[in-house]
């Protein structure tokens, strides 16, 4: 009789540290992605207002367009995990390469309700929701998990510079007035359900967007 209670003993304290070793294991993974703030990157990406903060960055509130006529804001994705980019439809160089790995990526994830796809425009004076429209549409983009976003250029450009950190702030880049002010970059910037950056992937390449899937994944679960 003794001998059964020792042997259950024994079965239960190796279960509780195998299971121990697991979530561990499994909470390590998640936390060892990086948690990036203005103070982690380079200082020529962040605006000079906030080059020196250490800790607490988030993305600021945002409202735009989609590619549907619908509003998207900050609050479409509180508690979501999601990818974020900045294209233009007329280009014809490293934007349908970006776009056709993002394509891959939402059919990888499509159906997971909290995942996003955020596809801001540079050029918004282009890209009309009607335009975006027709973009999502050769991309196959499922409505309500993939937004192509227009709006004020301003905004989208502050949006980049303050809270994504994608390029150099506008005075740097000695392109004249606001109208000139161009964005041109291949970085896919991902986001956690707590609204702050974890990484930076080239969107060219099929082996970063393969890591960065990976890494959807950890946040998810």
């Amino acid at each position: 009789m003794k001998l059964r209670i020792y042997i259950l003993l024994f079965i239960a304290i190796v279960c509780f540290i195998v299971a121990y070793t697991f979530l561990s294991k499994k909470n390590e993974s998640i936390h060892s992605l990086p948690v990036y703030n203005p103070i982690d990157l380079d200082s020529k990406l962040v605006d000079s207002s906030i080059q020196r903060k250490g800790y607490g960055h988030k993305i600021q509130p945002f409202s735009f367009t989609n590619q549907k006529g619908q509003t998207i804001s900050n609050k479409d994705v509180e508690n979501s995990v999601y990818v974020v980019e900045y294209f233009f439809t007329t280009c014809s160089t490293i934007c349908p390469k970006m776009n056709t790995q993002m394509r891959w990526l939402q059919k990888k994830f499509r159906g997971v309700k909290n995942f996003k796809i955020l596809s801001f425009t540079v050029q918004p004076e282009i890209d009309s929701v009607s335009v975006l429209n027709e973009y999502a549409e050769k991309y196959e983009a499922e409505n309500g998990q993939w937004h192509f976003l227009t709006g004020d250029k301003k905004k989208l450009y502050t949006l980049a510079r303050q809270s994504y950190f994608l390029l150099k702030p506008a005075e740097t880049q000695n392109l004249g007035d606001a109208n000139s002010d161009f964005i041109h970059t291949n970085n896919f910037v991902l986001i956690d359900k707590d609204q702050r950056i974890r990484g930076y992937y080239d969107g060219t390449s099929a082996n970063e967007v393969d890591k960065l899937a990976h890494d959807i994944n950890k946040l998810l679960h």
